[in-house]
């Protein structure tokens, strides 16, 4: 895992940052005279830790946070946790036969990218796997969009989605790509062992050869699409949380 220094901005942001991941908080910033009580409290719990806070102009909170809406909170974070593919191997086999892996072809939007995580986190995923590039990175509006997910579920970075693909299923992880215009129904496929959704960006969807190497390509049934003036597909992160949770609807079965 490597690290790197970054400002976390928004009030649940920095909250879930003190809650989860504390040692690596190096400091908090306030905004002086604000009356949100879950700014005090934001304050406290990061004293009760033994982390600095300053109470600082809204302006300098303004300059750190780089253009997010910080709500009065920003706080200095040395943990942008990028997992290695070295380590995809040890998750997997970590889970025991019951691996759920999410993998974002090329997610673009941060928002996308933080409600992907945040869902993925929410249904136990194992891990979020993504490209190095052509794709959003975990970034500070990733993290707040994430509210604090983005601190609980390993991200991991690969150069060759493809190549990752090929030794997943090496490891004996079936994987499934989400397209629109596939014949088979998510909710007839087994999701109980190891498994791999995976989910392409918000333009182009899967990409060819993330598509060839899927085990098999699926859909999410959307009665509503041949209406007219229907939907023509889902949100990918919206996507993501179907699938997921469907999966965790079969496991808890």
């Amino acid at each position: 895992m490597s690290k790197q220094n970054q400002w976390v901005a928004g009030i649940n942001a920095v909250s879930a940052a003190i809650e989860h991941d504390a040692e690596h908080v190096r400091e908090v910033l306030i905004e002086a005279g604000a009356k949100n009580p879950r700014l005090a409290e934001i304050e406290a719990n990061a004293r009760r830790k033994g982390i600095d806070v300053r109470r600082v102009a809204q302006q300098a909170l303004d300059g750190v946070a780089g253009g997010l809406r910080h709500q009065g909170a920003v706080a200095r974070y040395a943990a942008a946790r990028s997992w290695s593919e070295s380590e995809l191997a040890g998750l997997v086999e970590a889970a025991q036969g019951r691996a759920l892996l999410l993998l974002l072809d090329g997610v673009q939007d941060p928002h996308n990218l933080g409600a992907c995580l945040r869902s993925a986190a929410a249904a136990g995923a194992t891990a979020v796997v993504i490209p190095k590039d052509k794709a959003v990175q975990v970034n500070a509006t990733v993290r707040k969009t994430s509210a604090g997910a983005a601190d609980r579920i390993p991200v991991v970075t690969v150069t060759n989605l493809a190549r990752t693909m090929r030794e997943l299923q090496k490891l004996g992880v079936w994987l499934y790509g989400l397209a629109g215009e596939a014949d088979g129904s998510i909710y007839r496929l087994d999701l109980r062992g190891n498994v791999g959704l995976v989910m392409g960006g918000e333009g182009d969807g899967l990409r060819r050869l993330t598509r060839e190497n899927c085990d098999q390509l699926v859909n999410i049934p959307m009665p509503g699409a041949d209406a007219e003036g229907g939907v023509e597909s889902l949100n990918v992160s919206v996507a993501s949380g179907v699938a997921l949770f469907e999966a965790v609807r079969q496991r808890q079965g």
